[in-house]
């Protein structure tokens, strides 16, 4: 059975979205019809934008940000940027099982068939898969497309947990999560500012209260503001630009948060025609993020 598409006509507002998923985190608010939460499963819709244009200057500010060079091709992570207020609408639909703010991002997978033009219109496409039994609670995917015309140029699935009690093993593991981080040849040491979640939220759109500040953070458990998790892997993509062909897939598991400031330091290796890499604490080597890169 096909799921339920809804075409929108402009993308929906961040901040209304962050409104909707912070009341949604009060406990009992899940009750309200009008508030995701309430438990079940996860809906068979499909939120559909069409027609959607780069900002040149949203983009540069992007680039600056994750440290991608600025040209006439999309860095790779960008059209999940532009999907974000799609993905929140969707994880504050009233019909979604879980309020958005608490859940984990676990892993990150990205399709790219060809290279993205920045003068290229997109029609973007996103979903959620069905619930899948995890140790720590239930997961699901974010699924996204984004079509020039009629060709699907990029897709990517991010899978998020749900704590709460587990049941079974993890399903379908990414092979990044086997990559041992520790044993990767180091690269680059990155110094990362306090205020780096909130400059890339200022361009991601990704609010969320865990990456602002210290205060917000402690308020959902971190004992300070924590990186984003697709900031690590857009800056990690960045620094393997000039390696990478131009049709690929790359995918990431993300380890312990990133607590911010922070010295940090990126490694790789090539292995098998692909390239390992990783993200790790530059004094203790705690690692951050595992990821594989490789041609399709």
């Amino acid at each position: 059975m096909s799921p339920t598409t809804k075409t929108l006509d402009s993308p929906p507002s961040s901040l209304e979205a962050y409104l909707r998923a912070g009341l949604g985190a009060i406990p009992g608010t899940g009750k309200l019809p009008f508030l995701a939460g309430g438990g079940g499963d996860i809906p068979d819709l499909e939120l559909r934008l069409d027609e959607v244009e780069v900002d040149p200057e949203r983009l540069a500010e992007y680039c600056k940000v994750c440290g991608f060079s600025v040209g006439g091709k999309l860095p790779v992570t960008y059209p999940h940027i532009l999907a974000f207020p799609l993905h929140m609408a969707l994880l504050t639909d009233a019909r979604f099982p879980f309020p958005a703010i608490g859940l984990v991002h676990l892993e990150n997978r990205i399709k790219q068939q060809r290279p993205i033009g920045t003068d290229e219109k997109l029609s973007l496409r996103v979903s959620a898969s069905k619930l899948s039994p995890h140790p720590k609670g239930k997961t699901f995917a974010l699924l996204t497309e984004a079509r020039v015309g009629d060709e699907v140029v990029w897709s990517s699935e991010s899978v998020n947990l749900r704590r709460g009690k587990g049941g079974g093993d993890a399903e379908g593991a990414p092979a990044a999560a086997g990559v041992d981080v520790a044993e990767l040849d180091a690269e680059a040491e990155w110094s990362l500012g306090g205020d780096l979640g909130r400059r890339y939220g200022g361009v991601s759109g990704d609010r969320n209260p865990i990456h602002l500040y210290g205060l917000t953070a402690k308020a959902f458990g971190f004992p300070r503001q924590i990186a984003h998790g697709m900031w690590s892997k857009a800056r990690s993509l960045a620094q393997l630009d000039s390696r990478l062909p131009d049709a690929f897939e790359v995918e990431v598991a993300f380890k312990k948060p990133i607590l911010l400031p922070a010295k940090v330091e990126f490694a790789s290796r090539n292995a098998d025609g692909a390239i390992e890499f990783g993200v790790r604490d530059a004094r203790k080597g705690i690692p951050h993020l595992a990821g594989v890169a490789k041609p399709l």
